[in-house]
């Protein structure tokens, strides 16, 4: 179906595949937090050896997301999906028949956790690049909060699985809900527009078919993202983004909610509040990212974030005062993904996007694994969190001021000649790229 048939873009029916599939994988890496007692009843292993499976797979989630951009690149969107999808399915039937810990970490941390890596940003970006000029940064947010608050929004329904059927029903319905992805992903996701005759969203003039990209030209194009300050900017705020949302707000909100006396079932409705809220964020969002300039938006971002953190600590910490902080970090936890992704797409070309995004998000891996490490640290050895709220803080603040002026300064990119050439017709037949900003 080309661009203006009569029925809905087929981008549409792709976005939602993939929506699926991040989705599918975010449950299912979810899933392991409702099993923690059911575990421990049955084998008899303590938090720790089941935690100890959970931060491996974070772990190994990271490390996988930059391979999930060189498959992209090399295998092509749907077969790294699909195989992404695969993996974590694989080790979560695994499990089944498990009866060691070391099981437990083989299948939970490193298979699910690679299988899922391979099922992220990168691959989300990459989707979003290909098949949408225009909506492309809603697009992004969506699948950024299909990834995050899609844990949140799944969890209530495998916890009651868990409680009818056992943690072995809990597993099985993860399972089918990839085999579900699996099918949608195989069914629904050419490689690109121009292999069903069609063009993306919001496109106008010919779009060529999807190629495999040569090796040939490898060398020079990693050499070139490398030199990039931008890249190393991204990477740095992402890390900052990483630290500031899953490695200390969603790890350590509820034990700080506990040294002021706010109890658990407050602590926790204010997690899942910040869950519902982060949808609302991420598709604003992208919205925004469609209309204005993403290096401004980060800007703001980062900035907001960073204020509230400093503000925390001077609060009176009560449950209303929290509940206010925590609906200003849900509208801000996923807002700096299109931003960034957008930049991404526009600076690096789309064939480069799920290979810049894959580093850039296993940077925000890091500097989540960094920050809930450093804010025990803090904890144990100065007796509060509120110092870590405040590093934290400060350097959101710091990302601000440096991603602003790299994002403004609109340089040529390593991506941005052969997107001239595509314009030009003079090597429409080579490469597929985006002449339009984003």
């Amino acid at each position: 179906m080309g661009a203006r048939g009569s029925g809905l873009h087929r981008a549409w029916y792709v976005a939602g595949a993939t929506f699926l599939a991040v989705l599918a994988t975010a449950a299912a890496v979810g899933a392991p937090s409702v099993l923690l007692a059911p575990l421990g009843r049955e084998f008899g292993w303590d938090a720790a050896t089941v935690s100890s499976a959970l931060a491996i797979r974070l772990a190994v989630f990271g490390l996988a997301s930059p391979v999930s951009g060189l498959l992209v690149d090399a295998w092509g969107v749907r077969r790294t999906a699909c195989c992404g999808l695969a993996l974590t399915a694989t080790g979560l039937a695994a499990s089944l028949a498990m009866t060691q810990a070391w099981h437990l970490v083989l299948c939970w941390g490193v298979l699910a956790g690679a299988g899922s890596g391979l099922v992220s940003l990168a691959l989300g970006t990459a989707v979003a690049a290909r098949w949408f000029v225009t909506r492309r940064g809603l697009v992004i947010g969506l699948f950024g909060a299909a990834a995050t608050a899609g844990q949140m929004l799944t969890l209530p329904a495998l916890a009651a699985v868990a409680e009818a059927q056992g943690w072995r029903g809990c597993i099985l319905a993860s399972c089918g809900l990839l085999a579900l992805a699996t099918a949608a992903m195989s069914c629904l996701v050419p490689e690109g527009p121009g292999d069903v005759g069609s063009l993306p969203y919001g496109a106008r003039g010919i779009h060529p078919a999807s190629s495999p990209p040569t090796a040939g030209n490898d060398r020079g194009t990693v050499a070139g993202i490398a030199r990039s300050g931008l890249f190393w900017a991204l990477l740095g705020s992402f890390a900052v983004c990483g630290a500031s949302t899953s490695g200390l707000v969603q790890t350590h909100l509820v034990p700080l909610c506990a040294d002021v006396g706010v109890g658990p079932l407050q602590a926790a409705s204010l997690l899942a509040g910040m869950g519902a809220l982060t949808f609302v964020g991420s598709a604003a969002s992208g919205w925004l990212s469609d209309r204005f300039d993403a290096g401004l938006l980060l800007f703001w971002f980062y900035g907001l974030r960073g204020l509230s953190l400093l503000c925390l600590p001077f609060s009176d910490l009560s449950f209303v005062g929290l509940s206010v902080f925590a609906a200003v970090y849900g509208l801000d936890w996923i807002a700096t993904v299109p931003p960034t992704a957008s930049l991404v797409v526009a600076r690096f070309g789309r064939e480069r996007a799920a290979r810049v995004l894959g580093w850039v998000f296993a940077g925000h891996q890091l500097g989540a694994a960094a920050a809930a490490y450093g804010a025990g640290l803090t904890r144990s050895g100065m007796g509060s969190y509120l110092p870590a709220f405040l590093a934290a803080g400060a350097f959101c603040l710091f990302a601000a001021a440096a991603i602003l002026p790299l994002s403004s300064a609109r340089r040529p990119s390593v991506q941005e000649p052969a997107a001239a050439a595509l314009a030009a017709g003079e090597r429409s037949g080579r490469h597929r790229r985006s002449t339009t900003r984003v």
